[in-house]
Formats: C-alpha cells, structure tokens, sequence
C-alpha cells in the first residue's frame, strides 16, 4: 500500500540499522522483507533470531517474525516485486585511501535496477547508508536507470534518508532521533515517508538529497570532534592540577556560547585580542608538558587557510578596485588586532588592488595604545584607504567585499541603483535576491 497505513517495504542489508530499521517498521503494523546476500542472516532471521546483537532486538525480531510481519529473502527481484518501497542499509567501509567504499551500494543498485525492471507500477528506493556527497544522483541512480531501463522521477523515485542510530542505543534512537531528514525533491514521496515513519517521535525536514547527504557527515564529524576536543583538553587540564570532569561540568552549563547554535555559522576567519592569543597559549601550555593536542593546535592553521580562501576567491574576480566593508575583528567595536579584515586587505593590497574600505565603528583619531600600534604596523597611509561615505565605496568599486556590515550598510547597498558584484564573507545571504546584485558567497 502506498500512502498510508500498512506498508509494503524492503529493507536491503541485515546489519545494525537493517535490523533495526527492519523490526521497528514491522512492530509498527507494516509487511517487511529483509534482504540480505548472506544466507546464514536470512536462515535466522526467518527463524525468528536476530543477526545482530543489540537492547531489546531479540524479542523484537522474534514477536515480529512469529506474526508473519518480517521475513527475510535473499532474492533482491523478490524483495522488489512485493514491496512499494525499499531501504538501502548496506556497509560503506573505508578503502585503502580511507575514502569510503561504494562497492556494496553500486552492487545492490544493479540487483535493485533488475529487479525494478521486470515490475509494474512505481518503486521509492530510500539510501540510508552514509555516502559521499553526490553519490545518490551521480553514481546510484544511474546504475539503476541503466539496470531497469526506466527514469528516476517518472517510473520510480529515489531520496537520501540518513540514519542517526548508535549501537547499544539504535531501538531508542529509531523512535527519539535528533530529526529526521529526507532528501528528495518530491513533495509527495517525502509524505508517504513521513507517514511510513509515523512512530517517529522527531521533528521532519525535507531537503535536497545532497543536503541531507552532507548533514549525515557534518553530525559524524562534529560528534569526533567534540570528543577529541574534549579529551585534549582534559589532557592539559589535568597536568596542570586542574579537575578535568568539573571544568567541563562547568563548561557545558553555558547554552548560549558553547553548547549552543552560536559560532556555527558559515563564515569568515576569527581574530581579535582573545581567541588566536588564548589558542597560542594553551599550545605552549601543552608543549611545555609534552602533551600532544593536534585537534587544538591546527584551529589557527585552519583559520589561516580560510582567510587565504578569502583571498584567492577575491582576487579571482581579477578586477583591481575592490570595495571592503568591515575592517575590526567583528561588527560593533573597532578593535583591529588580528583582525582577519586587517589580514584580507593587506594580502589584497599586496596583489596591487587598490582598496577603500568602510567600517563606521573605526575612527583612526579615537585609536588608542595597542590596537593603533597594531594598525600602524600592519597598514600604512590607512587614512588615505578608510571613508566613512558608503555610497563613495559602492560608486567606486568593481567588487564588493563583505567582511561585515550593519543593517544599515545593508539596507544602502539593497537600496544601490546600479549593478553590483559582492563576495559575501559573512553570511548575508538575502542580498542574493537583489536583481542588481551579483552575489557570491565566500563557502555557500
């Protein structure tokens, strides 16, 4: 049955999320066949056992199965002919390259595409299986194209559901993931999994399918990191007498910095007084106690990187007045140490660009001690290059660098009668609808 109620489904794949995902949709009320190239799994399966060791999938797989409402099969064509939709749970392991391998995803594809070829009506093929971005529509849906002789979007569909289930926890994080979210450009594709998942206690997005591709490596990554982080930095701490459990106790109390949305935005390189001073330091720190912290000791080379990304996407725009909007560290202050605004408009500067730069928070007679000394030091004449008149910058210039503005440099630039081009560095990503507006984005 297609839209609601009791579905016909097929689950490619009998290892943890196959299971998993397998026995939770038949306890739900659906008809479910498990597929699955090792015949030992489809034996225990049918026998009511589970191939998986995992909380609580034992008496579920063994009630289910009892019930006639999962069974297992070997045969992909059969699976096919006798479900609507199908789950794509197979292994992508790491090649020798450490890249992930397709292998096992391009083999089921072709016994998917032969078996959608000999079946009437349509099919929803659901990839679960983590990928590289670009691998459902560049390399699978293809290879099922080519094996059923039939058109994505007019015979059958295809959409990117990623999985977000942990070993030991997977039955608790099928009903309670973060959200669920299903890549595919059909509106009413995306309902029917909405309702085939209507025992899912989440909140549901529907993307593009390589969005949802890249959030499932973005989730894996940012999980790593944290970890890593996290133990780098109890490392330090607890060489130094520091309680490591208690900073971090402390530490995560704050939900409006650091366990929080903010500074997780795309955008351009930090700087300032505190965080490349602080980063720095707890590198010596490390060093002097002979710790190794390489995940904290390459967030300013990476920041360094990004800056140059800045640098290279403006001057491939090989024009020579460039327009710069922003010069202190961020918006609101007019510190300039280390700012990454400082750092782009001398590399500029550099390439024989000629600048004019806008930023109504920085007057050169009110700077003062550290921060003047510093700006005296990395750009010389800057009064020649500073103005306070933006319509001056926007007349002027052939690109329009955006480090950062205020809402009423943006309100002027969208209000700009004539043509602009703008390398965007820090998110302001409305200014894309202007009609008079060519935008670019600095990673977006």
């Amino acid at each position: 049955m297609m839209g609601g109620g009791t579905m016909n489904i097929s689950v490619f794949g009998m290892g943890y999320v196959g299971c998993v995902s397998a026995a939770c949709l038949a306890q739900n009320g659906h008809h479910v066949i498990g597929v699955d190239v090792n015949v030992e799994k489809v034996k225990l399966l049918n026998q009511g056992i589970s191939p998986v060791v995992e909380e609580d999938i034992l008496d579920m797989i063994q009630l289910v199965s009892k019930t006639g409402a999962l069974r297992a099969v070997s045969s992909a064509a059969e699976a096919i002919l006798n479900t609507d939709i199908s789950l794509v749970t197979v292994g992508t392991p790491s090649d020798n390259r450490g890249s992930l391998s397709t292998e096992y995803l391009r083999t089921v594809s072709q016994e998917i595409g032969r078996g959608l070829k000999e079946k009437d009506g349509q099919h929803i093929i659901v990839f679960r299986s983590t990928m590289v971005p670009g691998t459902t529509e560049d390399v699978l849906t293809p290879i099922l194209e080519a094996e059923s002789g039939k058109k994505c979007g007019r015979d059958f569909s295809v959409c990117y559901n990623p999985e977000f289930l942990r070993e030991g926890s997977s039955i608790k994080d099928y009903y309670n993931p973060p959200f669920t979210i299903i890549g595919t450009p059909d509106v009413h594709v995306y309902q029917l999994l909405v309702n085939m998942y209507s025992h899912v206690n989440a909140h549901f997005e529907q993307s593009t399918i390589r969005v949802a591709e890249g959030l499932k490596y973005l989730c894996n990554v940012y999980h790593a990191l944290k970890i890593g982080f996290a133990n780098e930095v109890a490392a330090v701490m607890s060489e130094y007498g520091i309680d490591s459990q208690k900073v971090i106790e402390i530490f995560l109390r704050d939900t409006k910095l650091n366990v929080s949305a903010a500074y997780l935005r795309p955008g351009f390189a930090f700087g300032g007084s505190c965080l490349p001073k602080d980063l720095r330091a707890i590198s010596a720190m490390a060093q002097d106690k002979g710790i190794n912290i390489p995940i904290i000791a390459n967030i300013l080379p990476s920041n360094g990187f990004h800056l140059n990304r800045a640098v290279q996407k403006a001057l491939a725009f090989k024009v020579k007045k460039i327009g710069l909007l922003g010069l202190a560290f961020k918006q609101g202050t007019d510190d300039l140490r280390e700012s990454p605004g400082v750092t782009l408009a001398e590399r500029l500067i550099g390439k024989g660009c000629e600048l004019r730069i806008y930023d109504p928070w920085v007057d050169l007679a009110r700077l003062t001690g550290a921060n003047k000394a510093y700006i005296d030091k990395e750009i010389q004449h800057l009064e020649k290059l500073l103005t306070n008149d933006l319509e001056e910058v926007l007349a002027q210039s052939e690109l329009l660098v955006l480090v950062h503005a205020d809402v009423s440099s943006i309100h002027t630039i969208l209000a700009h009668d004539k043509p602009l081009t703008i390398l965007d560095l820090s998110g302001y990503t409305k200014l894309a609808a202007a009609k008079h507006i060519d935008y670019r984005g600095l990673c977006w």
